[in-house]
Parts: C-alpha cells; structure tokens; sequence
C-alpha cells in the first residue's frame, strides 16, 4: 500500500567519507524497509550525484543515513536547509558541533557534564609530558571521524607518537584522552525520549571498527543489566548531553560507567548506523520498536531549520 504522506523521499548514503562502507549498508537498510512501508523512497549518493539535483528530480524530504564529514558534519545539512528539503536528525550547527569531538567535550565541561580529560596532539607534543598528565593507557583519535576510524588505544608511553601517525592520516586534528576503566555503554534517543542503554562487550575490550561492524564476537547486552535507577539518571544525562549541543530527532551518545559508578560522556553521534549491527535499532527494538517503525518515526520527524 503506498504510504504517501512522505511524498517523495532521498535516502541519502554512500557518501566519500572513510565511513562510506558502512553509509551504504546503513542506507540501503533504511531504504529497504521504507520502501516495504510504501514510501516512495530511492537512494541517493551524493558521491555519484550533486546535491542541487534533489529539487530538480522533486524530493519533499531527505532521510539522511550519511556518517562522517561530508554526511554528519552540517556541511550536506546546510545544502538542504538551502534547497529547503526537510532532512532528518540534527541541524547545522548541532551536526558540526558533535562531529568536532574536541569542542563537544569543551561545551559539555562548561555545562558541568562529565567527560574525560583530554589533550590536543601534534608533531610539537611532548609525549611524556602527555602520559604524565592522562596517565595511561590513553585513547587517541582523529577528532572528526566517527566508526573508531584511526583510533588506537595506547597502552605504552612508547606508541603515543605512533597513534598519533595514525590518527594524522584521517585527520589534521587529533585528540588523546584519558582511558576510563569500566563499563562502555551507549544510549540512543528518539525525539526527546531516550531508548534503552546497551552495554557492549567486545573482544579484548577493544571496541574498533572491525568489531562494530564484522564480527559476531562482540556482545550487546540490552536491557543493560542496571539498576532502573541508575538506568534513568544516564538516560537524563544523555538527554541533558544531547540538549546543550542542540541535537534533535534522533542521536547516540556513547559513554563510559567507571568502576565507582561516575559516567563520562564520549562523543555524540547525530546521525548513527543503521546496519545489521547497529545499535540503534537493537535499542528500539528492546522498546517496542520495530525497525521499519523507528526508520518513519525519523522520516516523521524531518524539518527544516
């Protein structure tokens, strides 16, 4: 049955960011099950096509499963707000902001939220000056990739530098932070609502992106096995995250419980995988939520502005 309150709609993926792999099993998973729903719905990759010719062909609206720069960052949201096609997830401002991981850590400090202590890395840095003060071991990644592209977890004053050398190559800007022993969990949001916590468990702690995205060895425990108590104050934290960066429709933040119980925000993702692994999907399933339902209740909610 044709579901045409959408009128017609771009799913956009693919893209030329390091994250177009994934982009394109995410856009191709969303484009699937919206077209099941009948929306007339076709997949669009701004790699293969300019983004002008959107209003050319009559779209109404874009359902963007684009990740990375170039997708994620507010540069394709601003392109939209211009040709005045109503896009899904954060606008401009929010989505430059969550993808610099840097200034999203800045604004959440000024905010009094939590997140870990963190240091700027360039060919200057004084690598033992840097251990001395974030203590090891120490993450470091590319400041505006998102999937772990380019990340390392340093574990030996010795590979700090290395890590670096890694990190360049995605990025010109690249941020080492200190290394929270406890529990990864990660809290999707839907509108104002958060979704269920999931906890993850993968190989060796070491969350990668091999390991989010090809192996089956990586346990997702959702409900998360939390007190509901606790449940709700890092749900309330994430909304509260999610808010000051002025996220909206949907997101992930991701975050770490310490072994004492205090959470620290990670990073913001506003525009988040929607694959066989992703996690959004597992959340608002353990919600109620089937997947072809929550890919319409975020096409529902594409707006402008």
């Amino acid at each position: 049955m044709a579901n045409g309150k959408f009128g017609k709609v771009a799913v956009l993926l693919g893209g030329t960011s390091a994250e177009r792999d994934v982009s394109l099993m995410s856009g191709n998973a969303v484009l699937a099950a919206l077209c099941a729903a009948g929306v007339d719905a076709h997949g669009f990759d701004p790699a293969e096509l300019d983004l002008h010719i959107l209003k050319e062909q009559g779209y109404d609206r874009a359902f963007i499963a684009l990740h990375g720069r170039g997708g994620e960052d507010g540069t394709v949201q601003g392109m939209l707000e211009l040709l005045k096609i109503p896009y899904t997830g954060s606008g401009v401002m929010a989505s430059a902001l969550s993808m610099d991981k840097w200034r999203t850590k800045m604004v959440w400090a000024a905010c009094g939220l939590p997140t870990p202590r963190y240091a700027i890395l360039n060919a200057d840095t004084d690598w033992d000056a840097v251990v001395a003060d974030l203590g090891l071991p120490i993450f470091v990644k590319p400041v505006h990739e998102g999937s772990s592209m380019g990340a390392t977890k340093v574990t030996q004053a010795t590979q700090l530098k290395a890590a670096w050398e890694l990190a360049v190559r995605f990025d010109d800007l690249v941020i080492a932070e200190e290394f929270i022993t406890g529990a990864e969990l990660t809290a999707p949001f839907l509108r104002d609502r958060a979704l269920p916590l999931i906890r993850i468990e993968a190989p060796g702690g070491n969350y990668d992106y091999q390991n989010k995205y090809f192996t089956d060895d990586t346990r997702y425990l959702c409900p998360s096995g939390l007190p509901a108590e606790q449940e709700a104050a890092l749900q309330a934290l994430v909304m509260k995250s999610a808010q000051v960066l002025g996220c909206r429709g949907w997101g992930r933040a991701d975050l770490i419980l310490s072994a004492d119980g205090r959470p620290y925000l990670l990073e913001m993702n506003t525009s988040p995988g929607m694959t066989g692994h992703s996690l959004v999907p597992m959340s608002a399933k353990v919600a109620g939520m089937g997947f072809t339902e929550l890919c319409l209740a975020i096409l529902e909610d594409a707006r402008l502005g």
